[in-house]
């Protein structure tokens, strides 16, 4: 437990204030359901950049990554390197064509893009994704639960079930009123807060320079500072070493990362909008790996026992600073929590909205409907998010990493191929979707030789080649799909 203090809890409580300010203030801007899902597609480059990052990033940021460089020491670089460069290859590739398809289609969320890009009048496509969205965000959003959990647990003393509930209604609330401008905007400010404590926090608590890191380390455990060794001195193998850079094909089916792009203000301001992602992703994740590496030795001095790798950034926090300094650091934790949960609480809700009670149960539903709905939507998956973050012996970074899979396999071969390849065709798409989705759910049940490789690998594989073999099996696509195919390419221009 942390020293409590006045400080801290001040801090803590302007830190909300301000993001429930932000939150009013996108209410009285949000009129209709384009608005509260997508903010009018107004965003520019950098809440566009840093909304992305800091919404994919989240409570894992501050507590997973660094607890795994704690144990681990620099093979967490695969892990990394991984990331950074799906962050990169996912902006470069996919964020002009899809922004520019989503408003060809005139489509506000992922399944209703890739339902209206195929012409899939059956609606199989928008209602089949609307369910796998619902399943993995249900472990994201708890992820992040889980995170606000052990925050307020370790600041304040409570005990976890009050601590995680209350971090729930710190998210709800402003995501509740606010929809899409509300996230997007309260994640500038997060991902602004975020980057800088993780710089700030390993510096300030380092003994001495670089070189004597290193030397310490050394002196604990030499394989800490090899990238071919795990901790235990044992070789890495290739599956351990692909299981961790295939985390960066994750990004291309994330929803919540895709939203950004669909809601840029236009093609050009997506390639500034690439250079502040990349920088603020390559800056803060190696933040996050010193914060895990300067905390080991700051333990292994004898300074402090740890049980819980994740909580290393609280404890560094907590041993270096002022507790006025420390409330500011330490409400970087919240805002990677918030920035998170919000931005998956709202697609989860659109998705509910826009993708399932429109399609199935409403379909002549007004805006205002839509809307009405997506709050409820936001209240009742926080609740069975809540459900599932109540264990506190919930890993941040085990829950990050079954859902990562579940979204990359799932959408992110479809949406790829359909940004690229005018042949693939609606049978196509869905075969992917729950090829990829079913695998990432069957293959996380086996472990052992083979089946140690992570999930995201065969899934986003086998996802691929359904792709491939039931649009090759199924017919040519419809005349009006290759007309709307056509109008897209020249679309990529003419939206700049």
């Amino acid at each position: 437990m942390l020293e409590h203090s006045f400080a801290i809890s001040a801090t803590f409580i302007a830190y909300l204030i301000m993001m429930l300010a932000i939150g009013v203030v996108a209410y009285k801007r949000t009129v209709n359901s384009s608005d509260y899902f997508l903010g009018g597609r107004s965003l520019g480059p950098w809440p566009a950049a840093l909304s992305a990052g800091a919404s994919d990033m989240s409570g894992w940021l501050l507590l997973g990554l660094p607890g795994y460089a704690y144990a681990a020491g620099i093979e967490s670089f695969w892990l990394a390197g991984g990331l950074l460069l799906g962050t990169w290859a996912n902006w470069l590739l996919c964020a002009k064509r899809l922004r520019t398809y989503s408003i060809t289609t005139d489509s506000l969320t992922i399944p209703e893009y890739l339902s209206r890009r195929f012409k899939d009048n059956s609606k199989l496509i928008q209602t089949i994704s609307a369910f796998f969205i619902l399943l993995f965000f249900l472990f994201y959003t708890s992820s992040g639960l889980v995170a606000g959990g052990k925050l307020f647990e370790t600041v304040f003393g409570l005990n976890y079930t009050t601590a995680v509930i209350l971090g729930t209604v710190c998210v709800v609330s402003y995501t509740l009123f606010g929809g899409f401008l509300a996230v997007s905007w309260t994640d500038l400010v997060q991902g602004l807060l975020m980057s800088a404590a993780l710089l700030i926090v390993p510096i300030a608590a380092m003994n001495g320079g670089f070189g004597q890191l290193s030397a310490d380390l050394s002196a604990i455990n030499p394989e800490l500072l090899t990238l071919w060794n795990d901790a235990k001195g044992e070789p890495l193998t290739a599956i351990a070493i692909i299981s961790l850079a295939a985390w960066g094909l994750g990004y291309f089916g994330q929803p919540h990362i895709l939203a950004r792009f669909k809601a840029t203000r236009s093609n050009k301001d997506l390639t500034t909008a690439r250079r502040i992602a990349v920088t603020w992703s390559a800056l803060s994740m190696a933040g996050a790996i010193l914060v895990g590496l300067v905390g080991l030795v700051y333990v292994n001095n004898g300074s402090v026992e740890l049980a819980d790798g994740e909580k290393i950034f609280m404890i560094l926090v907590n041993a270096v600073f002022h507790p006025v300094i420390a409330g500011i650091l330490l409400a970087a934790i919240l805002a990677a929590i918030m920035s998170t949960a919000d931005s998956q609480l709202l697609v989860s809700s659109s998705a509910l909205a826009e993708d399932f009670y429109k399609q199935v149960i409403k379909q002549d539903a007004s805006s205002e409907d839509i809307v009405r709905m997506g709050r409820f939507a936001v209240i009742g998956i926080s609740i069975i998010a809540l459900l599932l973050a109540l264990s506190p012996d919930s890993s941040v970074l085990g829950l990050v990493s079954y859902a990562w899979a579940g979204f990359g396999a799932a959408f992110g071969p479809a949406i790829v191929l359909s940004l690229y390849w005018s042949r693939m065709t609606w049978q196509g798409a869905l075969a992917g979707i729950v090829v990829g989705g079913v695998t990432i759910v069957v293959w996380k049940q086996f472990s052992g030789g083979l089946f140690d490789v992570y999930e995201i690998v065969p899934g986003i594989i086998l996802s691929t080649i359904a792709i491939v073999a039931a649009s090759l099996a199924s017919p040519m696509p419809a005349q009006d799909v290759a007309e709307q195919h056509a109008e897209f390419e020249n679309n990529l221009t003419n939206l700049d």
